[in-house]
Parts: structure tokens; C-alpha cells; sequence
């Protein structure tokens, strides 16, 4: 006996342990998508739907990553199936449509797209139907992003935006509280300083001495920048000006370079020049990769494709420096590639006004195969991208906040800094508990249905007696639990109307522990006529006699009423049906002198709890039917 609990422990443990598995999958999968990840987010996604754990879902952003790594191919497979789900967000028939224009297959994208434009989708007929990037489309086919104007914008430019241990660096022309102004003839404005503010500062007022203490900052222009992990380096751009001397090019223009400076009791100092500068071209805009072995930066140095172009360099273990490379045509054009920024995915970000876009310059990603080659860029869209200049890109490691700039109108300045949030994962989380000792009821079955009871999820809470499952966005959910030895709960939960910066639904459960009655305590149900609630003459006995019971012969006994219907019927209409029959049941007992405090509740679970196969899909017997049209009760507690 002993060995056999043991057995079954261990595999009560290892289902448990398989759940929570999942969820850390789903969680790697989700993050790795949201910082562009797609190659390594795609196997991921894979392996949950194999497991059949949210794979509706998985199935969906798995399509969607097929989609933005350019392999039209397998995006088809997959929007597919994603477009044959019930209550699927009808984005994805136009997802599916720009996919099928992928494989050229216009005439079944035609269809699709019609099918979304019949839904209630809106499209851009000149624009989408001739647009040959299907990628770009598909990304921006609904809102990524969404702004917030930070409160430390000046009415000059500020730019360039990294945080980095809860301080926000940016480069800045304010020049507030300075005695002596230095203005920069090429726009009037004062030259550029680096400057810091706390990031969840209340006080909006930055100026001379939120500057970078130390010698980083000089006459002329500086930043933007980039910082190890360690705090303890910075590199940053600047004007060609070291040791007070101004370096100029044979025709006498002033270029940038990338020095950097370390942190020493403070202060910014020991200010180096990288040796891959020249006085004859520019290097700026520093941004270093998730390990800090790369440099990457913009250059108008000889040999590019045109303009400026975003460079690497490798950076040695004994701190010297490699050859700068070029990143090839896939992100140089024959005009501008600025402001590169590597997020912690490894993915490259960078600002063009060579690629097709909404403006000037627009701020673009990249998508890498699993060699970690760039293989496509991407648009980043609106509003993140507008009309005016959009630059200086930086994303946190949630991948989900962040910062760029825009010269856009409705600013303060000439540059303004923008936050943006991504819509987060929706998750619904709750604790299951005794409601009896408030104990935590491990090891319970949780059920996720969507609103036409297809099977979304299907766990165990944890020792804590935990859940959490990932959900959409504006989408109708059952949620059932059940455990041994206690009385099942059904919920029905929405996501409809949760605010975008929300995160998680909490759904808790109190259960109910199953008592086992003597025969004499043992309740019967009473049965209703087709489409009536009305108590029956015949049902009046039982009812009766459960009276007499808890007022006479069990004066602590604690029920709860549940009332069903058939299957005839829509699924609104029967679950009111329902709770008109439970509530003429619990009217009749407290017509009878039965203290309601001693019915916990009585709800109606319309066709949910049918106890044969009579639903939409069979052929019944009226006599078959009236077993599902019933009130039960149940005994909650009982001395």
C-alpha cells in the first residue's frame, strides 16, 4: 500500500511539475517574441502545441513569427489553422490574406480579405493591395505601441533616451542654469550635454545640474550614449574634440567620434578616444550588445553603401578594439542608417530614411534565422513612426517599454523623448481554497473553455494551490475547477474591457467539501417542464421533505441549490432559464420557513452540466431530455 501511494504521488507531482513547465515555456516563448526573437520563439511555440497547452494561442503567434521571419511558406500552414478557431480575432483574416499575397495566391487572399472587411475590419484598399512587403503589413495590421510624453522634455531637442539602474540618460540642448551659453550655429540652439534624471521622479524639472558629473560633458555636442552593465563604463558621442582642441576634416567641418569614460567615485573621467575614429569622417550614436563583445555605431566612413551606415566592431577581452564592419545592404541603403540600439535578444534596432517608410526617418527592426543572420527589417509603424524624423530607439529588458524621439508636431521642443508600452500578455491567476479552513487546495484540475466550451487549457494548481494561464485580449472564457472530495465551481469570466496596461485577471476559488449524508439526508431532484420554471405538483413531496429535514430533524445542515436545463435552446437563453428555475426552488424553501442564511447560493448552469449525451449533436427522447431539466441540492456543511 505504501508503495503504491508513493506512485501515485510521484505522478501527481510530475503532472504538477509538467504544468508549471508549460507556463514557463509559454512565458519564454511570449518574452522571446516581444523582443523580436522570432526564430527561437518559433520552437518554443512548437513544443506547447505538440503538448496541446494553449494551443490556440500558441498556434496564433507561432503563425504570426512564421509571418515576420519572411517565410510566407509556413505562415500559410499556420494562419490556417488559426482562422478556423472559434471566435478568433478577425486581425488574423487579414494576416492570413497578406500570408496567402505571400505565396501569391491573390485569389484566395482576396477572399479573406473580404471576409475581414465583412467583419469589421478596416483597409486601406490603394495602400495594402498594391504594398508588395506582405511582413510590414502583417506587424502593423494592428496597434504595437502606444505613447506617453515624458514630464523632463525641454523646448530644445532631447534625444536618445537609455535607462540603465532606474536613471534615464539623454542628450539635451536645454541650457537652464548655465551663465554661459554656447549655441550651435547649424540651428540656434545650445550645444548637446548628457544629462540624468530618475526614472520615477516626480519632480519634472531637469537642468544644469542633472548634467553628468565629471569631464564627459564639454563645449560642444555629446551623447548620446551607451553603459555596461556594470555601471562603470560609458561610451559616448561627441564632437572631434579632445584635451580643449577642436579636430576638423581638410575642408574645415568639425565631425563626431565615439570616446568613452569611466566612473570613478562618481564622477565621469578618464576620457579615451576609440581608435577607429578619424578626423576625416564621422562615428557616433554607440550602442553596445547584450555580452558587451560588440560595438555597434553609425559611420559615413569611405566604403559604405551611401550616407551613413550602421557599423560593428568587435571589442577584445583585453579592451582593444577590432576592425569596424559594415552590416550589409539587408540594413544599409545608399542614404541614412542612424541610432542603432541592440535590445537583449540580440536584435538590432536602428532609424533610416533609406528604407520605405512613413516620413523622414523612421525606426525599423530587424529579423534574424536561426544563425542569428539579419535576414529582413521591419517598420515599427505608427504611432511609433510618423510623418517628421523618428530616431534614438531604446527598449527595456521587459521588451514591452521603452523610449525613442520624434520631431513630430504636438511636441515641446524641437526633439521630444516619447514612451512607449506594448500591449503586455493577459494572463488570468487565482488560488484555489478550502472554503471551510481557507487552506490552499492543491493539486486541483483547472479547466479553461473559450465561450463555445472548447478546451483552452487544462492544469493542476500548484502547493499553493495556484493557477495562471495566458488568455486573449477582448475574448469570453469558462473556467471550471474540480478536485476530489470536494463540490465542483464553474465561472464564467471575460477579458472584454480590460485596460491595455492591465496584466492579469484574478479569479479566485472558495470550494465546497463534499459530506457524505446518511441515506436519510440524501436529496433527490425535482424535474421541470420544457421551457417552464414553475414548480411542479409531483416535485412539491421532495420539496417538502427537504424542508422538513433542515427546520425538524438537521437544524445545522448548509445547502446549495443548482438548477439545469436541456440542450434545446440558445446557450443565453437556457443559462436564464436556469436561474429562474433555481430561484423559484429557493423561493419555495423560503416560503416554508427555511432560513436563507442556510442556502450558501443558488445559481443556474443552464446546458453545462448535461448527465447524458443528449446535446445539440444527438437525437433524444423527450423522456432523455427531462433527466437534464432538474434542480439539485447538495449538502455544503452538517454537524
Amino acid at each position: 500500500m505504501k508503495l503504491k501511494n508513493h506512485i501515485l504521488t510521484g505522478i501527481i507531482l510530475l503532472a504538477n511539475f509538467s504544468a508549471f513547465a508549460q507556463y514557463g515555456s509559454q512565458k519564454r516563448a511570449d518574452n522571446l517574441f516581444n523582443k523580436f526573437s522570432f526564430v527561437n520563439a518559433v520552437q518554443v511555440y512548437h513544443n506547447l502545441i505538440e503538448k496541446d497547452f494553449n494551443a490556440d494561442y500558441a498556434t496564433r503567434q507561432l503563425a504570426d513569427s512564421y509571418a515576420f521571419m519572411r517565410n510566407p511558406d509556413s505562415a500559410v500552414v499556420y494562419y490556417k489553422k488559426v482562422v478556423e478557431q472559434h471566435n478568433v480575432p478577425i486581425a488574423y483574416y487579414y494576416n492570413y490574406a497578406q500570408a496567402l499575397r505571400g505565396i501569391k495566391e491573390y485569389k484566395e487572399s482576396r477572399v479573406w480579405m473580404k471576409r475581414f472587411k465583412k467583419a469589421g475590419g478596416e483597409i486601406n484598399d490603394e495602400r495594402f493591395l498594391k504594398d508588395a512587403d506582405f511582413i510590414n503589413s502583417i506587424f502593423n495590421a494592428k496597434q504595437q505601441y502606444f505613447l506617453t510624453k515624458v514630464n523632463f522634455n525641454s523646448k530644445y531637442s532631447d534625444f536618445g533616451a537609455y535607462e540603465h539602474d532606474g536613471l534615464i540618460y539623454f542628450a539635451s540642448a536645454r541650457n537652464e542654469g548655465v551663465s554661459t551659453k554656447h549655441v550651435y550655429g547649424w540651428n540656434g540652439e545650445p550645444f548637446l550635454d548628457i544629462y540624468a534624471t530618475e526614472k520615477n521622479a516626480n519632480d519634472s524639472i531637469v537642468d544644469h545640474k542633472s548634467k553628468l558629473k565629471g569631464s564627459i560633458n564639454s563645449i560642444f555636442h555629446d551623447g548620446p550614449i551607451t553603459i555596461t552593465k556594470d555601471g562603470k563604463t560609458i561610451y559616448f558621442s561627441r564632437n572631434n574634440f579632445n584635451k580643449n582642441v577642436l579636430g576638423k576634416d581638410e575642408e574645415g567641418m568639425t565631425n563626431l567620434k565615439i570616446y568613452k569614460a569611466s566612473l570613478i567615485e562618481g564622477a565621469w573621467t578618464n576620457i579615451e578616444e576609440l581608435p577607429f575614429n578619424s578626423d576625416a569622417f564621422s562615428n557616433g550614436h554607440p550602442a553596445l550588445n547584450k555580452d558587451e563583445t560588440k560595438l555597434y555605431f553609425a559611420s559615413n566612413m569611405p566604403g559604405g553603401f551611401g550616407g551613413t551606415d550602421i557599423y560593428h566592431v568587435e571589442i577584445n577581452s583585453n579592451g582593444s578594439f577590432g576592425s569596424p564592419q559594415n552590416l550589409g545592404n539587408v540594413i544599409n541603403t545608399d542614404k541614412n542608417e542612424r541610432f542603432p540600439f541592440i535590445n537583449s535578444e540580440g536584435v538590432l534596432f536602428f532609424a533610416s530614411d533609406g528604407h520605405p517608410g512613413l516620413g523622414l526617418l523612421d525606426i525599423f527592426g530587424t529579423v534574424l534565422d536561426k544563425n542569428n543572420n539579419i535576414i529582413s527589417v521591419l517598420n515599427l509603424g505608427v504611432p511609433v513612426n510618423s510623418s517628421k524624423d523618428d530616431f534614438s530607439f531604446f527598449m527595456n529588458e521587459d521588451g514591452l517599454s521603452g523610449y525613442f524621439a520624434s520631431n513630430r508636431n504636438g511636441g515641446v521642443g524641437s526633439d521630444d523623448i516619447y514612451a512607449y508600452d506594448r500591449i503586455p500578455q493577459l494572463k488570468i491567476q487565482g488560488t484555489i481554497t478550502d472554503i471551510t479552513t481557507n487552506k490552499p487546495v492543491p493539486n486541483a484540475i483547472v479547466t479553461l473553455l473559450d465561450s463555445n466550451n472548447n478546451q483552452i487549457a487544462h492544469l493542476e494548481t500548484d502547493e499553493n494551490g495556484q493557477y495562471e494561464i495566458n488568455i486573449d485580449r477582448d475574448s469570453d472564457y469558462v473556467l471550471n475547477i474540480k478536485k476530489d472530495d470536494f463540490i465542483d465551481d464553474t465561472r464564467h469570466v471575460t477579458s472584454k474591457g480590460v485596460e491595455n496596461k492591465v496584466t492579469s485577471i484574478t479569479e479566485d476559488f472558495n470550494l465546497n467539501r463534499v459530506i457524505k449524508v446518511t441515506p436519510i439526508t440524501e436529496f433527490y431532484p425535482i424535474y421541470f417542464d420544457f421551457n417552464r420554471f414553475d414548480i411542479r405538483q409531483d416535485d412539491t413531496v421532495e420539496l417538502d421533505r427537504i424542508v422538513n429535514l433542515m427546520m425538524n430533524v438537521y437544524p445545522d445542515m448548509i445547502i446549495k441549490i443548482e438548477s439545469h436545463t436541456d440542450s434545446r435552446g440558445s446557450s443565453q437563453y437556457n443559462n436564464k432559464l436556469s436561474l429562474d428555475r433555481a430561484n423559484s426552488t429557493y423561493k419555495y424553501l423560503i416560503d416554508k420557513g427555511v432560513d436563507p442564511n442556510r442556502i450558501t447560493e443558488y445559481k443556474g448552469y443552464g446546458e453545462q452540466k448535461l448527465i447524458n449525451d443528449c446535446d445539440d449533436t444527438t437525437n433524444c427522447t423527450e423522456e432523455e431530455h427531462q433527466l437534464n431539466r432538474r434542480t439539485q441540492f447538495i449538502v455544503v456543511k452538517m454537524k
